[in-house]
């Protein structure tokens, strides 16, 4: 069975709450105005995420605390141990600050509703326990630990991570800051996916963000990728760093905005951008399920190997040249061979650089084995 990690940007937004005894409710707040926000996110070649988030909010009222934070969601077909404490076992680095000075920051486990009308009550874990650390009454273990179970009720839940935070709002113009890294998910079709809640930020006063501007980063990699054009139809990408691509793609009636990069980034930049659902960040190769060639697809992260590598057996010779060829293929190399550099220019991402001279100092283990003859 193919390993699907937690989705865990999915949950990873903040929002607004007021505290109501020991729960953290989500409200419309109606004095603080999301005037400005910077989303980074950077895709790198160790599987993980990572991502930094500038707000500028503008309080148009008295001085006043507000809650702010979001739930992270428990990772699925996954034997991570539960971590009663409520801190995800795939999220660290986590930091913020305010107005220039750091914030600490507060876990509990809470019940996972999935949305923005999530329910911040810390759960009573006396009661629930976690589903794949219980055991049943024959003594079979549970599998999932994604759930929390009720022996007693024989009752199960979602449950998720919280992160939050108390945030003393000035009158006029504040800053909040935080960063965190984590985890990405994937599995069968998809090499990597980053989900990400957008629509929290029509819980602020002005119900929209007044300057928004998202980057995605493939920082000294190369990445392959594409988000919702529906969430995105406000404006353009745009590649503003190092070497990209982009271009819109319709898959199964739904269009997308597909996106390659070489150490590169994209911006898209919107006033007055009223969400109107989630962002999901997905690896390109399920819009290319259909295409069997070899390299169709190409990510150089270690993780879930794609179909896009698998040699067939009456072609072994020829599909280990190709997969051999893929890292210098990744980082622009113009072949020689006119076999080749006829084989890789059918290939959307691949983006030649007449500059770029073979050099093997920043290969991933994967890349090695490919180039490897033992491969």
């Amino acid at each position: 069975m193919a390993v699907m990690m937690a989705s865990v940007a999915g949950r990873c937004n903040d929002g607004v709450f007021y505290v109501n005894g020991n729960h953290l409710v989500p409200i419309q707040e109606t004095d603080i105005a999301l005037t400005k926000e910077v989303l980074t996110i950077s895709l790198c070649d160790d599987g993980y995420a990572r991502v930094d988030v500038q707000y500028v909010l503008t309080n148009s009222g008295k001085e006043k605390t507000v809650t702010m934070g979001f739930e992270a969601g428990a990772p699925y077909n996954d034997d991570v141990a539960f971590n009663p404490k409520g801190i995800h076992p795939y999220i660290s680095d986590f930091t913020v600050e305010m107005n220039g000075e750091e914030l600490t920051y507060m876990n509990a486990v809470v019940k996972s509703q999935f949305h923005t009308d999530c329910d911040f009550q810390p759960l009573n874990l006396k009661r629930w326990k976690s589903y794949g650390e219980t055991k049943m009454r024959d003594g079979e273990e549970l599998p999932n630990n994604s759930l929390l179970y009720d022996i007693s009720r024989d009752s199960l839940i979602d449950f998720a991570y919280a992160y939050y935070f108390v945030a003393r709002f000035q009158e006029g113009r504040n800053t909040i800051h935080h960063t965190y890294r984590y985890r990405m998910s994937y599995g069968v079709g998809r090499t990597f996916e980053v989900p990400y809640w957008l629509l929290p930020a029509m819980r602020w006063a002005n119900r929209q963000i007044d300057d928004f501007t998202l980057r995605i980063e493939a920082p000294q990699t190369a990445k392959h990728f594409f988000v919702e054009d529906s969430v995105f139809a406000q404006s353009a990408f745009a590649v503003t760093e190092g070497v990209g691509k982009v271009k819109k793609t319709k898959w199964y009636d739904e269009l997308f905005v597909e996106m390659a990069l070489r150490d590169g980034t994209v911006e898209w930049h919107a006033e007055g951008f009223k969400p109107k659902g989630d962002m999901t960040i997905q690896s390109a190769e399920r819009l290319h399920y259909d295409d069997y060639k070899l390299g169709t697809f190409y990510d150089r992260s270690d993780g879930y190997m794609p179909g896009s590598f698998v040699i067939e057996p009456d072609k072994v010779k020829e599909h280990r040249r190709i997969l051999a060829n893929l890292p210098y293929a990744s980082r622009g190399y113009v072949f020689k061979d006119k076999k080749l550099r006829k084989y890789f220019s059918q290939f959307w991402w691949y983006m030649p650089d007449p500059s770029w001279k073979p050099d093997t100092s920043d290969f991933t283990p994967r890349e090695w084995k490919l180039v490897s003859p033992d491969f």
